[in-house]
Order: structure tokens, then C-alpha cells, then sequence
């Protein structure tokens, strides 16, 4: 869905372009050992930071139509590529003087960085040889980067005709960049499903864990769902969970004229039925909003919430394992962020219980959903 949507929107502004590829992910298997220590996740974190700042650093060596060769784009926004590259370096930069800190119990992918100019000389070098305990990882791991940096990359070609998460529009806007490091905070779009669906399934499964989640839910879902409940259902549904909205319907708001009311009927329908699950926190389906809504949001109180971390779960090519394993990836390589899943797919069924367990011994922190709401 999301792709044709950016593929029929970038055709009317700048012609034909390629598809993009299928979602990256990597097979966590090929790491040869549990993230069961704060330190041994550093060390993993340590190798994905790098792996990704090398295939940073490859890409800069690519000229305007070298890039649009590899992006499957006819037309790029070159500017958009620079400020994405700079700040996706200074993330790296500060991520790896985080994961740093442990290397003196365990020197696993140290390396002497201390500013920029040292970091993209180790990454200029950084390669993992034939004999290495992970060397069964190394290979994987350099294709997920260089696809993932694609996939950013694409993002930002496209932009400003397609917005998307890619960067943030206003002060209005956040997308967990921000965060403590070693912090996240689940989100779920789409919902809710219908009576017994996975939505149920999901809230359940949360309060269980003492957990709690943003759920960016659709005006038109939450609607039928009501007609054939009762507003005490919902409120039990979602009882100690943070919900936002995410329009009336699924679709774009930045070429749809509607946009406006779509997030005034949802946010009102909220406001009414869940009084005490609500926060003033607006999902654009897609990422896509228009570049002058700041004002908007601004005279509602509300804030428009991205993430840094995808699962990419809508993808019909991604199972839920390789969803899980990608969200893992990403939680090594940016720790901190916002992760959005979908309570629609019932892929999350079995990649959140695998990403808890996982990562239940590596030091990390869940925040709370009302701290979202509070940005």
C-alpha cells in the first residue's frame, strides 16, 4: 500500500521511477551470541553502527546519477540527501560513543573514535576477517545496511513533492531521535480491529507485560467498532494504554483536500469515548502531511508523531519473524526511538513476544505511553 501510494504520487510530479526494493532485514541468527548484558548489546550495537557508517561512507562516493541508478529514481532531491547523510552521521557519532562506554568489559568492535574525522576512518576500514567469531553475520549485516540506507536515501530523493519520516516539518513534530539512549516506546497504527480481532489480543497481551503503547487509531475503525460495542467496551479495550489518532481514514493527508475534518472527526470521536486513553497526538498515515500544517496542528494542541524505528509489518514480503529481526537491527543500530507496528497485521502476535524476550537481559527501558503524549 505504501508503496504504490508513493510510486502513483511521485509519478504525477516528476514522471516514471522504479519501484523500491523489498523492506531490509536481517536474520538475527547469524549473530553468534544472545544480547543477555547491557554490554553484550553494546557489543552488537557497536557492529551494526559500524556496518551502516560503512555503507554510508561507500555511498558518498557515488555521483548524482550514480545515486539515481542505484535508487531506481529518474529525478532526486540532492540537497534533501546531504542534510539526511549529515544528520545520520552525527547519530552514528553520538550512538557509538554510547555503546563505547562498556568496551572495557568487553573490546568486541572498539575502535579509537572520538570525534567525527575518527569515525569515518574506522569506517572507512571496517571489515570483519575470515576468521572472526561473527563473520557468519558480517556478510548479512553489510547487505540489511546498504539496503536500509537505500530505503532512507529513497525517502529523502523523493522529499519535499513526498513527505514522509524521513525529516521533520516544524517544531510541532518529533520522531524519538530525542530519547535516553537505551529508551523506547511502542507504537501501533490502523487499529482497532474488529471485536476478538488482534487489537484485543495486543492490549491484553501488554497489560500482562506492565506495559503500555500508543495506539494511532483510525476514526472510521474506532467508529465501527463502537456501533457494535459500547463505549464502555473501548474503554475497557484500551484501559491503561495512550491512544492518538491517525485521521478518519488510512490515507494520505497531503494531497487529500478533506485532510483538516479527517483529523477534527477522529480527534473529537477520541475525545468522546476515550477521554482518559486520549493524547493530543496526531500519526499521518504514510508520513505523509502537508509542509505548511504546522499551523494547523498548532491551533488544535496537537503534535505529530513519527518514528525513527519502522517493522515495515504491512509489507506482504516481510514474515513476522523478519519483522521482528528488522525492529532488532534497528533498536541496535539507533538505540533509542519510537517503533511503529500495526495492530491490523497479526504478524505482531508472535514479533513482539520474540522482540521482548530477546531483548529482556540487554538493559533496555519501555516508556511509558503518557510520556509520548507529554513531548
Amino acid at each position: 500500500m505504501r508503496i504504490a501510494l508513493f510510486l502513483s504520487a511521485w509519478l504525477v510530479c516528476l514522471g516514471a521511477v522504479a519501484a523500491p526494493n523489498d523492506p531490509a532485514t536481517l536474520d538475527r541468527t547469524t549473530w553468534p551470541e544472545p544480547l543477555s548484558s547491557p554490554a553484550l548489546f553494546d557489543v552488537a550495537s557497536r557492529a551494526e553502527i559500524l556496518t551502516f557508517a560503512h555503507a554510508l561512507l561507500v555511498s558518498e562516493g557515488l555521483d548524482e546519477n550514480g545515486l539515481k541508478e542505484r535508487l531506481g529514481l529518474k529525478v532526486i532531491n540532492m540537497d534533501a540527501i546531504d542534510k539526511v547523510r549529515q544528520r545520520l552521521w552525527q547519530r552514528l557519532l553520538a550512538n557509538y560513543n554510547f555503546a563505547q562506554q562498556s568496551c572495557d568489559q568487553d573490546a568486541s568492535f572498539c575502535y579509537y573514535v572520538e570525534d567525527m574525522a575518527s569515525l569515518r576512518e574506522q569506517a572507512g576500514k571496517f571489515e570483519v576477517a575470515d576468521d572472526s567469531f561473527y563473520v557468519k553475520w558480517a556478510e548479512p549485516s553489510a547487505g540489511f545496511h546498504r539496503r536500509y540506507l537505500d530505503e532512507q536515501l529513497r525517502l529523502a530523493a523523493l522529499s519535499p513533492q513526498i513527505s514522509s519520516e524521513i525529516a521533520l516539518l516544524g517544531d510541532q513534530e518529533f520522531n524519538g531521535e530525542d530519547m535516553h539512549d537505551r529508551l523506547f516506546m511502542l507504537t501501533f497504527d490502523s487499529g482497532p480491529t474488529v471485536i476478538g480481532g488482534t487489537t484485543d489480543w495486543l492490549t491484553d497481551y501488554l497489560r500482562k507485560q506492565s506495559m503500555s503503547a500508543t495506539f494511532f487509531v483510525l476514526g472510521n475503525s474506532l467508529k465501527a467498532r463502537l456501533d457494535k460495542s459500547s463505549d464502555q467496551a473501548l474503554r475497557a479495550l484500551y484501559k491503561g494504554q495512550c491512544v492518538g489518532v491517525q485521521g478518519w481514514e488510512y490515507r494520505a493527508h497531503s494531497h487529500w483536500q478533506n485532510w483538516q475534518d479527517s483529523v477534527l472527526r477522529s480527534t473529537a470521536l477520541v475525545k468522546q469515548v476515550l477521554p482518559q486513553n486520549y493524547v493530543p497526538l496526531f500519526r499521518p498515515p504514510y508520513g505523509q502531511r502537508r509542509a505548511d500544517s504546522g499551523a494547523f496542528f498548532e491551533s488544535q494542541g496537537l503534535q505529530v508523531a513519527l518514528w525513527n524505528i519502522d517493522s515495515q509489518d504491512l509489507a506482504g514480503s516481510l514474515t513476522a519473524e523478519q519483522s521482528a529481526h528488522r525492529v532488532l537491527t534497528l533498536m541496535l543500530l539507533w538505540r533509542h526511538g519510537l517503533i511503529a507496528f500495526h495492530d491490523t497485521q497479526d504478524k505482531v502476535r508472535s514479533a513482539l513476544p520474540w522482540l521482548l524476550k530477546a531483548t529482556v537481559q540487554s538493559g533496555l527501558g519501555w516508556e511509558e505511553c503518557e510520556a509520548l503524549g507529554a513531548q
